[in-house]
Parts: C-alpha cells; structure tokens; sequence
C-alpha cells in the first residue's frame, strides 16, 4: 500500500503502488475546475474529464468530493484518471451513511439483474408510440371531419393534450435509455419523440433532468426544487423569513401556485429555457426537430382557424398539458425532504426525496408509471412496465434498515403539493415575523 497521498498529484503510474487519501484531503477538491471522484474506493481527478461527461459537467460535478460509486459511470473512461484509493482506515463514503443499507441495495441492484427487469418488452412502448401517433391524426379528423367549431375544438384540443401529455413520458422513457439495449438509438429516437412530437430539445430535457435524478430535493442542484424567489420549499422557508426577504407574499404561495405554477410551466418557462439551451448550446439539429414540430401543427390547423386560431389552441394545448405536467411531476417529490445538501449514499437519497402513489391501470398510465417514483429513481434506467415487479423488494428493503416506503392516494398525493407550499409559507412567515 502507498503512503498518504498530497493534493495535486497526478494519474497514479502503472504498477505503482496507490497513494492513500483520506475524506478530509478528498472534500476540498469538490470547486469548479478541481473535481475529485470516489468510485469503488478509488480516487479519480476528474477535474478536466468532467467537461467531456456525456451528461454535462454541472451533472458530474454536483458529486464533487463524493462516493460515486451507485451513479451510472464508464469506468473504462476514468481509469487514466486514477489518482488513488481511500485510506484502510476510512469508510467507503463520507458524511451520513448506513453500510449495511449500500451493501443491501447493491446486492437488490444485482438480484434486479438477475430478474431480467431491465430488460424492455418492445411491445409495450410500441403501442404507447401507436396510441401517441392515433391521437394525433384523430385530433386533426375531428377538426376536418367535425368542422372548427367550439364543440369539435374542445373535443381535438383534449386529445392532442393526451398525445402531448404522453409523448413526455415516452421521450422521458427514451432519455434514460429504458427503451433499447443500444444507447444510440434511445436517443435518435428521443430526438423524435421531443423534436418533432413535442416541439423541444431533448439534449436541454437530459441536461435538467439528470441533474433532478442525481441530487433530488438538494437546492441548486435540483432545478425542479432551485424556484425561489418564486416559491420557497423547504429549509429555505425559514432562511428567507430569518434573512427577512419578502419578495413575494409567501403565505400566500399556496394560491398563487395555481396562476402561475401549472398554467405556466411548460407554456413560458419551458418554452424559454428550451430556446435559451439550445442557442447557447449550439443543438442546431434540435432546433431543427423543433422546428418540424412546429411546421406540421401550424400547417395542419391554420387551413381550419387561421393564424390566430391556430395559436390560440396551441396555447391552449400547452396550458393544459402544463397542469398534467406539474401535478403528476411534483405529487412525489414537493411533499417531501426539500434542503441544502446532506451528502447521503444513493438510496437514501432517493427514498428521502421521494414516495409512490397507489397503483391502478388508470393511474400507471395516467401518470406515464411516475406513481412508482421510488423504483424509478433507485433503478431509473428499468423500463417503466417492471416497477410493478421490482415494488415489493424495494419495500422489504426499507423495512428491514426502518426507512419510510411512502404509498398515497392519488388524490391525497395532489393535495398534499398545496398543503406543503402552504406550510412552507406559514414557517416563512413566522419566521419573517418573529425571528
């Protein structure tokens, strides 16, 4: 074994023997430019690789100084980085941890394997692209069959929300590489389903989407919980009333979600922060599928309505499918643990920033199987059709090491995203008032 290493080493040197780090020489190397990993025991300097990491350099560095070993890494690729391994003396992971839990899950990842529950079933997401693509040209017969008016309008604009609510959950299926055995043609056909079916970038969807399934539930880590000064959640609630912040009427948050929270999500924000993604990003053949999108659903319904009606059921179809969107989203995650980083190993993480709503056929489609949030992300690369299956080891995991398997009514899971912003903003008024 080599002696303890020194900050700044470089790549250890074949047949070397490995210096030795110890997690107070490891945690400082966790600042932009100076990114070390622990995969395994090892010790890797990522500093440079990180900007090459297929899922960006903020996804990778939000593990800075970590163990990293239950994340989804080519090892292949960081063996030239290799710098060293932990010290005898010191745990495998650094901060809050439970061995036996680390030991126990890996051991269900690999018993998971063994059940052959990553393996997808062609039919099933075949028939969710056929069911997507029906609706679709049945939205537009209803309109050339039925005429324009008020009736046969409503009627096509909740289809094509349908359509569009389910295309993101088959392009979410398609980002986390669920669908193919092959890497290269989940995102071909990702690019489609985003692109030309929905009118996004799935490169900007990967990029804010894997930072939400790396750290969820940690401030500036997670975009979906990163919404101040709009709305406060969690322990950010008592730092804004101590700090006496007042941007907004927060008591109030809990009414005011419903004008600008789901109405709005994907028709203004997403909309904004897709664009800007892809301009910044150079994602011109994006852009391009985008753009095909948005040619077949104007050239489809301005023969019918004109151009202003043509954008007033685009609107329309956006702000609908923004509140499926939200409400299905957040249900699982906004009730729960919501604070700064806790530097916990991988399956507490998940199952703190997490829980499940009661399973139905209806609902398992209805929310695109997201109602199984707890097996989606401790295994988020299981095709969506075996959560069912994979339900009951996660279960009997939590209960042997005590931690909390969460199952809610579905209407109950809805609920409860109101009664937590509420009771964020009573904490951030009283401690706005009285601390």
């Amino acid at each position: 074994m080599g002696g303890v290493g020194e900050p700044g080493r470089g790549p250890a040197q074949p047949g070397a023997p490995l210096p030795t780090f110890r997690w107070e020489q490891i945690r400082p190397h966790n600042l932009p430019g100076d990114k070390w990993l622990v995969i395994e025991r090892r010790v890797y300097d990522i500093s440079r690789w990180a900007q090459r990491h297929p899922g960006g350099s903020r996804l990778i560095g939000h593990h800075g100084a970590e163990d990293a070993t239950d994340l989804s890494f080519v090892c292949k690729f960081l063996q030239p980085l290799l710098i060293g391994e932990l010290a005898p003396e010191e745990p495998s992971q650094d901060g809050p941890q439970n061995a036996q839990l680390v030991e126990d899950f890996r051991a269900l990842r690999q018993a998971v394997k063994d059940m052959k529950l990553f393996e997808a079933k062609p039919a099933f997401f075949a028939l969710l692209l056929g069911h997507i693509l029906a609706m679709e040209v049945l939205a537009w017969l209803t309109i050339y069959l039925l005429g324009p008016g008020w009736v046969p309008s409503t009627v096509a604009a909740l289809i094509l929300v349908i359509s569009q609510a389910q295309s993101w959950y088959l392009q979410h299926d398609l980002g986390h590489t669920s669908v193919f055995r092959k890497s290269q043609w989940n995102h071909v056909a990702q690019q489609f389903v985003m692109g030309q079916l929905k009118g996004f970038s799935a490169h900007w969807w990967n990029f804010r989407h894997f930072r939400h399934h790396a750290k969820p539930n940690i401030f500036h880590k997670d975009p979906d919980v990163t919404v101040a000064p709009v709305f406060l959640l969690g322990e950010l609630s008592i730092e804004y009333g101590k700090k006496k912040r007042r941007y907004l009427p927060y008591n109030r948050q809990h009414l005011y979600f419903f004008l600008i929270g789901p109405p709005l999500l994907v028709l203004v924000n997403f909309e904004v922060e897709n664009l800007a993604y892809v301009l910044m990003y150079m994602r011109w053949t994006d852009l391009l599928w985008a753009a095909s999108f948005y040619a077949r659903f104007f050239l489809s319904y301005i023969p019918f309505y004109g151009v202003p009606g043509a954008l007033l059921l685009f609107v329309a179809v956006r702000v609908l499918e923004s509140h499926w969107f939200v409400w299905i989203t957040q249900m699982n995650h906004i009730p729960k643990e919501i604070g700064h980083e806790k530097h916990r190993d991988w399956a507490s993480s998940q199952l703190a920033a997490t829980c499940n709503v009661e399973h139905s056929l209806f609902i398992d489609w209805f929310s695109g199987h997201l109602n199984f949030q707890i097996e989606h992300h401790l295994f988020p690369t299981m095709p969506r059709h075996n959560y069912h299956r994979v339900a009951p080891l996660v279960k009997a995991l939590c209960t042997k090491h005590g931690l909390s398997y969460e199952v809610k009514p579905f209407l109950t899971a809805l609920v409860d995203i109101i009664r937590s912003l509420k009771k964020s903003g009573d904490i951030w008024l009283e401690a706005y008032l009285h601390q």
